[in-house]
């Protein structure tokens, strides 16, 4: 399939970004905190380089065959049929994502802004506004994504940065953990890597670049800005609030921003302009799951267009959506779920990429003794 190829490396950068940066902002240090106690950064930058080995991997494999998505190459790879199931098992992922970020958003809506609004109203709504968009064809979604980039970013460092004023450097000593667990920690890295699987949407991004070679240099540039954010909001949180008080808090990013203040207290409170850019942030991520989920179930069914599957795919991600019986619950599904997911984000492109490079260098032996 022929894609048109507009995107630019910047705006492949900023998809990613905006992408990354979504519904996992809040809990973020509390898993962190749990992982390793003091050592909680530490943690998210191994977490960190363990996307950036996930999202390197897809890359590649995506500047190897510029022409398809994870879809197509698959096949190429391993064969028709395995090819076939992989993409079932990447499209019943990514319709569980989607789920449960629509889910999470509206727990953190009814718990914070609208409490006497019901949860099934605020998620379908969400995933209503995710549908009409996803209509759009790949440069209209990534121009999206682009321009509500500056609204997540800019206001969501200022507020990290204010609120290190208020932070004490001892409640991150040691670095490294006080009387680190390797189990807690190994589970921690994988939680927090897991937030990073919406970088996936690389896959399917690739088709549509003007110059795929450079895709590397986008997912670079990305792991830096998302993975400089996400240490900068734990190092902040665990710096005002201490590991004991963060294990307590349910979202101890939202507390942040109720704690922070700007200068000569023109504004006390932070949260309601945090929830807002965190209502955009969520958009922008849940946007990019639903976009590559009906993106390749209609590759799989073979579908010159993905907009017949825009609305017909949402009454099922509300009914993922609606299964978590509390937030509790929620948050243990969403734990679960994003570590096995991380056998098919990083694992399974490993393994493709691997069977790849064997293929290519068995062809070129071939190729050399033939010419002998």
């Amino acid at each position: 399939m022929e894609h048109p190829r507009e995107i630019t490396t910047a705006t492949a950068s900023g998809v990613l970004i905006s992408t990354i940066i979504g519904v996992g902002v809040l809990p973020l240090p509390l898993f962190a905190v749990q992982a390793n106690n003091t050592g909680a950064p530490l943690v998210t930058v191994i977490a960190i380089i363990l996307a950036f080995i996930g999202l390197s991997v897809i890359t590649i494999l995506g500047m190897r065959y510029p022409n398809h998505s994870i879809i197509g190459y698959s096949q190429k790879i391993i064969g028709k049929w395995l090819g076939l199931f992989l993409g079932i098992l990447f499209v019943l992922f990514f319709s569980i994502l989607t789920g449960l970020a629509s889910r999470e958003f509206g727990s953190v809506v009814i718990s914070a802004v609208l409490k006497e609004t019901p949860l099934e109203v605020t998620v379908f709504v969400m995933l209503v506004l995710a549908a009409f968009t996803t209509r759009h064809d790949m440069t209209t979604f990534a121009y999206i994504q682009l321009f509500y980039l500056p609204f997540i970013l800019a206001p969501a460092l200022i507020i990290v940065v204010l609120s290190l004023k208020n932070g004490n450097i001892l409640y991150l000593q040691p670095v490294w953990g006080n009387e680190p667990d390797i189990r807690l920690i190994i589970s921690g890295v994988f939680i927090i890597a897991a937030l990073f699987q919406g970088s996936f949407v690389m896959t399917i991004i690739i088709p549509s670049m003007k110059k795929a070679r450079k895709a590397m240099k986008a997912s670079i540039w990305a792991i830096i800005i998302s993975g400089g954010l996400y240490t900068l909001i734990v190092i902040a949180t665990v710096s005002v609030f201490g590991t004991e008080e963060t294990r307590k808090l349910i979202w101890p990013t939202l507390e942040l921003a109720r704690t922070t203040s700007l200068p000569g207290n023109i504004l006390q409170r932070l949260d309601i302009i945090f929830l807002a850019i965190w209502v955009v942030s969520v958009f922008t991520t849940l946007l990019t799951s639903y976009k590559l989920t009906i993106h390749m179930l209609s590759q799989l069914l073979g579908l010159s267009d993905h907009k017949m599957m825009s609305f017909f795919i949402l009454p099922f991600f509300f009914l993922l959506a609606m299964i978590p019986q509390n937030v509790l619950q929620m948050y243990e599904i969403i734990r679960v779920v994003g570590q096995i997911g991380l056998i098919l984000t990083i694992g399974i492109p490993v393994l493709l990429l691997l069977i790849d490079s064997v293929k290519r260098k068995r062809r070129a032996n071939n190729e050399h003794i033939s010419k002998v």
